[in-house]
């Protein structure tokens, strides 16, 4: 943990790209901002530098912030308000070191585009993590998944009532798991919304116990190469569809929402949420990033550094504090 002074005069150093890299032996920049006060004509070049740190940083907020803490803080990847709570982040961070990188840095890079932009460059960030020695080693330890039960119905259940189109994801004994086959579901049932503007409203939600669970993880590793996983992501993507409509959706969430689930419904123009509903990105901890669009969708909600505290960490939140980041717009019964 550096002092804002002594991060200062790292962040100055010629050699911090390298030194300040998971490949330079230091996975985490982690700064307590209320230790000193630094030097207050140094902090432009930090923050240039923190916009191309090759590592994630994390700061621990000041109880009382000096002019150049405030000024830096919206630089670092994460703002955290004590010891306690970066503890999470720093060993999800060292167990994942590359992932987390390019987690941050497709968070800065972002930022700044579009949402079709931003979806691009998440789908090439994750096609890359796929063939990286991360994602590898988690599905190595996974015990080989049972495959899922062949379907008994549909895996999106469509209906539209007046000028409302309900789409419902149907895979209530696999907790809504986001595989192959409800995606393509999910996709025709957007495409009918996209193509048709008497439709007012798409009403997407979840039977079950769950809106859902994430990637079907009997699916992850099973396509043959990443560039054939960026292909069939770009041509096939759910994201960009609910992005193009995404004044006309309404998400209403229950149960799980980690992944997929969060990534998704997260681009609605109101989510809805009932109280037993929780929220998750576990990617980084199988060595990749949100591959759902969530890179785009969340941060437009509760902005990069919170964004990046959920994948980084892995933590859960509940539907609670979801309200309260503007993840979720209204808490139902």
């Amino acid at each position: 943990m550096l002092g804002l002074s002594e991060a200062l005069e790292r962040l100055a150093s010629p050699f911090a790209r390298e030194e300040l890299s998971p490949l330079g032996g230091a996975p985490l920049l982690a700064v307590d901002l209320g230790r000193d006060a630094g030097r207050p004509a140094s902090w432009l070049a930090a923050r240039e530098m923190l916009a191309r740190l090759p590592c994630p940083s994390a700061a621990i907020r000041a109880a009382a912030p000096s002019a150049l803490a405030r000024r830096l803080e919206p630089a670092f990847d994460v703002l955290v308000e004590s010891a306690d709570e970066l503890e999470p982040l720093r060993r999800a961070v060292t167990a994942a070191p590359l992932a987390s990188a390019a987690l941050v840095e497709l968070l800065r890079h972002a930022e700044h585009l579009d949402a079709q932009a931003g979806l691009l460059a998440e789908s090439w960030v994750y096609s890359l993590l796929q063939s990286g020695p991360e994602f590898a080693a988690w599905l190595a330890a996974r015990p080989r998944p049972a495959p899922a039960p062949a379907a008994d119905g549909p895996a999106v259940l469509c209906r539209r009532e007046g000028d409302a189109l309900w789409l419902t994801l149907n895979r209530p004994a696999r907790h809504n798991a986001y595989s192959a086959g409800m995606r393509d579901e999910l996709l025709e049932g957007l495409r009918v919304a996209a193509a048709d503007p008497s439709i007012r409203e798409v009403r997407l939600s979840g039977a079950g116990d769950s809106f859902c669970s994430g990637g079907e993880l009997s699916e992850f590793g099973s396509l043959p190469d990443p560039a054939t996983a960026h292909a069939v992501r770009q041509a096939r993507s759910a994201a960009r569809l609910l992005a193009a409509c995404s004044h006309r959706v309404r998400a209403d969430v229950h149960g799980a929402c980690i992944g997929a689930g969060v990534e998704l419904a997260a681009f609605a123009g109101r989510v809805c949420a009932r109280p037993n509903a929780f929220f998750c990105l576990p990617e980084v901890g199988m060595g990749l990033v949100p591959g759902a669009g969530g890179t785009v969708s969340i941060p437009r909600r509760i902005g990069r550094q919170r964004t990046a505290w959920l994948a980084l960490s892995g933590e859960r939140i509940d539907a609670a504090l979801a309200w309260r980041w503007g993840l979720v717009d209204e808490l139902s019964v």
